[in-house]
């Protein structure tokens, strides 16, 4: 009886998410009619989150900067970070590669069902990822639009109050509160959550439950299923990696909510503070976990490396081009990995990556249509990904920083004790 009490105490807010899911499906799929009206429901818990979540990055990131006790051990975290980011998306981006070659996504796709679009001006990606990393004006800083631009902006300001020693430390004082305040504002925010994220649920299954087995089909057949075998096995063995049998089974335990909120609002910004109270929970440093998912919801997108591989495979098939050669694939391997890290920061990235696309493969116009259409009906698992990958990456950073033992040094880290 304890244990089954001390389950359910553990589980209880888990248990009713997955409870709301699955009302939320359900009522999709019995009374669709029914389920636009409850959509303001869930559109009103997205607009709560999105409202405290750019504060939350901010307060996050650069509190666990100016707290640290060597701007050495910031780098480490950044450089542990990058390499944990470029193996997890090269293996994702792997994974699709083989899976395409296997099973063509756009065998049977009729002609009829490619639209035409206007010619589209090629980008310099490049110059438009250093766009992204400052803003003209501080108040734009204030928008998940400029995502990079505040993360710089929370990194220096991070750097400057812990390089100010005794001068800075009532502003590191405030910068850490100034965290505390938002994660209790954020617990508040989702109470709301088994409400919205049912609402949410039910709009998805109207949404995509008929247009899965259209044209989109077969790409989708491919997609679905290797996204979450993905989840579940990648995820597993990642979480075994960093902490063991242990860590694996608290993993799975904790990343529930995140997972959910993921799936249902389909945003990895969303995600942030959740994701955070899951990495707490797992023991995971605060200077790792307040540095990693906050930057990896911004850079870090396993799911879109995936998507990107299915969407090359799709207008390749589409087009009669061939998808076999060595260089292609490579080519095909490096956009992925590239939208799937580096143009997914840049505002519009999604659209970015797809016209990126276009341009390395020579591909006509019409084929940006037929890759958005792609992202938009693989967006829920790719979310799903992309925001639980961060999770379990603050979980691999923190093995390479802390040993084999990081789990049991809850306050290991200098930062762990805020101020």
């Amino acid at each position: 009886m304890d244990k089954k009490k001390s389950f359910l105490k553990s589980y209880r807010f888990s248990l009713i998410l997955l409870g709301a899911m699955a009302s939320g499906c359900l009522l999709g799929r019995v009374r669709p009619g029914w389920a636009e009206p409850l959509k303001p429901l869930g559109d009103l818990f997205l607009r709560s989150l999105f409202m405290v979540v750019v504060p939350l990055v901010y307060f996050s990131i650069a509190s666990a900067v100016s707290a640290m006790s060597s701007t050495f051990r910031f780098f480490r975290i950044l450089g542990c970070m990058l390499l944990v980011f470029v193996v997890t998306g090269a293996i994702a981006t792997f994974l699709m590669l083989v899976a395409v070659q296997w099973y063509p996504p756009a065998l049977g796709f009729t002609d009829g069902a490619v639209a035409a679009s206007a010619p589209v001006q090629q980008s310099n990606t490049f110059e438009r990822f250093l766009r992204a990393l400052a803003v003209g004006d501080f108040v734009e800083l204030l928008s998940m639009r400029n995502t990079l631009a505040l993360i710089v902006f929370a990194v220096l300001t991070g750097l400057a109050a812990s390089a100010g020693g005794e001068k800075t430390r009532p502003f590191t004082a405030f910068l850490q509160g100034g965290y505390e305040v938002f994660v209790r504002v954020v617990g508040y925010v989702m109470y709301l959550a088994p409400i919205g994220l049912g609402a949410y649920f039910a709009n998805l299954v109207v949404q995509y439950g008929d247009v899965l087995v259209g044209a989109y089909g077969r790409a989708m057949l491919l997609y679905y299923p290797l996204t979450m075998a993905y989840f579940f096995v990648a995820f597993t063995v990642y979480a075994t990696v960093a902490g063991g049998w242990r860590g694996m089974k608290r993993f799975w335990g904790k990343i529930v909510p995140p997972s959910l909120t993921a799936l249902a609002t389909g945003s990895s910004y969303v995600t942030i503070p959740s994701n955070l109270e899951a990495a707490e929970q797992l023991g995971v440093p605060a200077d790792i976990r307040e540095t990693v998912i906050p930057i990896g919801a911004t850079i870090h997108m396993e799911g879109s490396c995936l998507a990107a591989v299915l969407k090359i495979a799709f207008v390749f098939g589409v087009f009669h081009m061939d998808f076999t050669s060595p260089e292609v694939l490579l080519k095909a391997a490096g956009v992925s990995l590239l939208a799937g890290m580096v143009i997914s920061g840049i505002p519009g990235g999604g659209i970015a990556g797809e016209v990126l696309i276009m341009t390395l493969f020579n591909l006509p116009p019409e084929a940006l249509p037929l890759m958005n259409a792609i992202g938009n009906l693989v967006d829920p698992p790719a979310t799903l990904v992309n925001a639980v990958g961060d999770n379990v990456s603050s979980m691999l950073v923190a093995r390479i920083m802390g040993g084999r033992g990081w789990m049991d040094r809850r306050t290991a880290a200098p930062s762990e004790t805020r101020v």
